[in-house]
């Protein structure tokens, strides 16, 4: 048997979404998830302009193999275009294999390692009041994990606050469209003041900590905003409360900014999902500075590739934080899950639940009971594309925000 045809999907129910189908001579299915937010049209056309006719006639089985092929084979490597296109069509020949097998994807990566997967949800207000509302309902639904973000006084929209009705959690999509819901013609500019950030979250964290008691794991994302003295800084002020870990506290591109980092504070360390390759992560499993790795399996090349990242980071006793919020695709959740399910060094895997158009358009099998995730035993990833559904919603543009400290100069969103 053979691949006989490779279409991508482009949907938009209430969000972007870049599906690629691969199609095999004797007629079974495989999808991929190939979303990049804010790029999403890029990576459709390197999939639809380059990689499908690549495909076409190939033997569906031989995954490592193809994966080598898209990845060596252009002699232009990496990038988070390239590793999303690789990402979707190793999904889909993943997800037909396991279809072919008759059993989930977990079984094929070895069966399964945990009864479920545990998630933490993203708990955000623009005051303290607010985000506590959010936490207390997270709790109430069995969640023993939580991200927390709230505004800073002084500051307007920042990144990982919801601008949202009250009580309304889970609709929180940074790339924006024109308010018409049309699409929009450039990135919306927000403000930042690191100096603020860093007087004002100690306090957040102790009043958490007050109200909701020791067992619940807290998370806490910087966003790649602070610099290694301020991260070092912040890192060691925290500790007292303990946090599950915080994440992207510098900037990802300069590995050796976390050995500062991690030379004074003992908080866990999360980075990666701006990442798209091993080699990003290289000094920091080797010198262990980091706890956890955040990247997504739909931008680093697949289950493939973090398969092998996860069984390298494992040597160094460093375990999994993949990357889940709703510009992963349902596929791709599901990919994450199997992984997670599988692998012996799993952490903990971040959960925003798809909106109700989202799950109109992509048919799952995987459960959520009381803060833990499971795939589902339905052969494959579990998740399939209704084609008509999808038909239903347009792209549209959207940008993720660009950021600006309070002089104008831009600094990392």
């Amino acid at each position: 048997m053979t691949i006989e045809l490779a279409t991508v999907n482009i949907t938009s129910p209430g969000r972007n979404f870049v599906t690629l189908k691969i199609t095999t001579s004797d007629g079974i299915v495989g999808w991929g998830d190939a979303t990049l937010n804010g790029r999403e049209l890029a990576v459709a056309s390197y999939l639809a302009d380059h990689v499908a006719s690549m495909l076409i006639g190939r033997d569906e089985d031989r995954i490592e193999d193809t994966w080598q092929y898209l990845y060596r084979g252009p002699y232009w490597r990496r990038g988070p275009v390239t590793m999303a296109a690789i990402a979707a069509v190793d999904m889909a020949l993943w997800d037909i294999k396991a279809k072919k097998a008759g059993m989930p994807l977990y079984q094929l990566l070895g069966g399964a390692s945990r009864e479920g997967v545990r998630v933490y949800g993203h708990a955000s207000g623009p005051d303290y009041a607010a985000l506590k509302d959010a936490i207390a309902a997270y709790v109430d639904e069995g969640f023993t994990a939580v991200r927390v973000q709230t505004g800073v006084p002084g500051l307007g929209q920042i990144y990982g606050v919801a601008s949202s009705k009250p009580g309304v959690r889970y609709d929180y999509e940074p790339a924006h469209r024109a308010a018409d819901g049309s699409s929009a013609v450039r990135p919306t500019e927000e403000r930042w003041d690191t100096r603020a950030y860093l007087s004002h979250m100690p306090g957040i964290f102790a009043s958490i900590r007050e109200d909701f008691g020791t067992d619940l794991r807290i998370l806490h994302d910087g966003h790649h905003r602070m610099s290694p003295i301020e991260a070092a800084r912040f890192a060691k002020e925290i500790e007292p409360y303990d946090l599950f870990w915080l994440e992207d506290c510098t900037p990802g591109e300069d590995q050796t900014a976390l050995r500062l980092v991690r030379q004074h504070s003992t908080t866990p360390l999360a980075i990666g999902e701006i990442f798209n390759s091993v080699y990003d992560y290289q000094t920091l499993i080797t010198e262990r500075l980091i706890d956890y790795v955040r990247s997504a399996v739909t931008h680093t090349g697949g289950i493939t590739a973090m398969k092998k990242l996860l069984d390298f980071a494992a040597i160094y006793g460093i375990k999994s934080g993949i990357h889940g919020p709703t510009d992963i695709s349902p596929v791709g959740m599901a990919a994450a899950l199997h992984l997670d399910l599988a692998i012996h060094n799993f952490g903990i895997q971040e959960y925003m639940p798809h909106n109700e158009r989202t799950l109109e358009v992509f048919q799952t099998s995987f459960t959520f009971d009381r803060g833990f995730l499971h795939p589902g035993e339905t052969p494959g990833l579990g998740v399939e594309l209704d084609e008509q559904a999808a038909s239903a919603f347009e792209y549209t543009k959207a940008y993720l925000p660009v950021n600006r400290l309070t002089d104008g100069t831009v600094h990392d969103w």
